[in-house]
């Protein structure tokens, strides 16, 4: 989830920032540009009103003349800007540089004439810092009487405007960097905060779907409204917690006082059987299903023993236990003229010995019943990352993709081998003492037919068990 709202969240900041930064941009250019423009205008005022005094057929015009030329190459000289006093002809009244001319069709004659009007021309154009070739061209009338004789022209260069605008902008870029990071940072402690109870509460979920009903989350940190989230799930678990303690209760106080009118059940029948002729087959099936009846009580009572019991963790040479489960189940396998193999593998993991050891027992055991003779079972362990895995494969008639999904399913057992004694509970049984100590058991096709079992332990202490605790 966190990789998908950060981005959300940093998308919206930088959309927010890139509106707020461009209009000012926009507006810093804008003013750098109306400084230079005022300053300009104030100068061609200036001007104008020196050339006022300059006029033709009048004693002492050349002097003036000579005194307007001079500020104009010094002005020139000093900030090379060309300026001009133009008649209203075109014609030069004085100029600097001599040969400057104003330009035909350009942003200059718009100046001039809107100069010709009698009022200062409009602001030019933006200049942009990417306009290499850009000027700023400004013009005033030189009035008298009351009328426009001529206008001063000022070309300015935009080096020095350009390099500003640049300068501002790499300024307000470098601001919404900043910005942009410390909001960054900004939504990773947020979304941190917000998420945090999230992946609590989804590993206290996998915790009690994998059996460790234990597993609680602390309502602190976060939102409210997940807070109140927690509580609730810590409820639920509580009430859930409750109810499979009491229907384990049930299960195991049913099956032990069941033990007992079982047994003297079955005294009766064999003391019955001691009246009738030998071999009388009514007996002898009673005899075998009360007998089923007894394996049945005694798995239930194991399998809500293993529901409810604590593992033992330890640090165990799970491929030598493997390797005594093999020597100990092969001499019925070979009665069976089955081939049981396994090599001896030097690979540890934390887990409960006794009941890795039972965990085998039921899964060799069932692939020993539907291996038909002339074929192999063997045993594979091996280290993988974080865990270690005993695979058990059978080349047995294997099971379909439906049966698949069911297996391991309290008293579920294939339809197509219902005559294979078995209570269906063997595999649940397995199921539950592995995930007490964190482990699982997975099933798989073997090919090109059978079974692939895979037990499943963590290589090191699961958090929060009893010996992480204590160590």
């Amino acid at each position: 989830m966190r990789t998908r709202l950060l981005p959300l969240l940093i998308v919206l900041m930088a959309g927010v920032l890139l509106a707020l930064g461009f209009p000012l941009a926009v507006s810093l250019a804008a003013a750098e540009q109306q400084g230079v423009v005022v300053d300009r205008l104030d100068d061609t005022a200036r001007f104008a009103a020196q050339a006022q005094f300059v006029t033709d057929g009048l004693s002492g015009q050349d002097e003036r003349r000579e005194t307007l030329e001079e500020e104009l190459s010094r002005y020139h000289d000093v900030y090379g800007m060309r300026t001009g006093v133009f008649y209203r002809s075109y014609v030069a009244m004085a100029r600097a540089p001599e040969y400057w001319e104003i330009p035909e069709g350009g942003e200059g004659r718009r100046a001039f004439r809107e100069a010709l009007l009698g009022r200062r021309s409009h602001d030019p154009p933006q200049v942009w810092p990417w306009q290499k070739d850009a000027r700023l061209v400004v013009a005033s009338p030189v009035v008298r009487d009351g009328d426009v004789v001529a206008v001063v022209v000022t070309d300015s260069p935009t080096g020095q405007l350009r390099s500003r605008i640049l300068t501002g902008w790499l300024l307000i870029a470098a601001g919404e960097s900043a910005a942009m990071l410390l909001a960054v940072g900004a939504a990773v402690r947020l979304t941190g905060w917000v998420l945090r109870p999230v992946r609590v509460l989804d590993a206290a979920t996998h915790d009690i779907s994998t059996g460790r009903m234990k597993s609680r989350v602390a309502a602190s940190g976060g939102p409210p409204e997940l807070r109140r989230l927690a509580r609730s799930f810590n409820e639920m678990a509580d009430n859930v917690e409750e109810v499979l303690e009491q229907q384990r209760a049930f299960v195991a106080d049913a099956s032990h006082q069941l033990r007992n009118p079982l047994a003297a059940l079955l005294l009766r029948i064999e003391l019955l059987a001691l009246e009738l002729p030998d071999g009388n087959e009514e007996i002898a099936s009673v005899r075998t299903e009360g007998k089923r009846f007894a394996q049945v009580l005694d798995d239930l009572l194991d399998l809500a023993l293993a529901e409810h019991a604590s593992a033992d963790l330890r640090l165990t040479d799970i491929g030598e236990l493997a390797a005594e489960r093999v020597a100990a189940w092969r001499p019925l396998a070979e009665g069976k003229g089955v081939r049981l193999t396994g090599e001896r593998t030097a690979v540890t993991a934390w887990t409960d010995p006794v009941a890795l050891s039972s965990s085998l027992d039921a899964v060799i055991d069932n692939a020993l019943k539907f291996t038909p003779e002339g074929e192999e079972v063997t045993v594979a362990v091996a280290a993988d990352g974080g865990t270690s895995t005993i695979v058990i494969t059978d080349h047995g008639p294997g099971l379909t993709d439906e049966e698949l999904s069911r297996v391991g399913d309290r008293f579920w057992r294939s339809n197509r081998h219902q005559n294979v004694k078995g209570s269906g509970l063997g595999l649940s049984i397995t199921r539950a003492l592995l995930s007490a100590g964190g482990g699982s058991i997975s099933y798989a096709h073997s090919e090109p037919h059978g079974l692939r079992v895979t037990l499943t332990v963590p290589r090191t202490c699961p958090p929060g068990s009893e010996r992480e605790q204590t160590a």
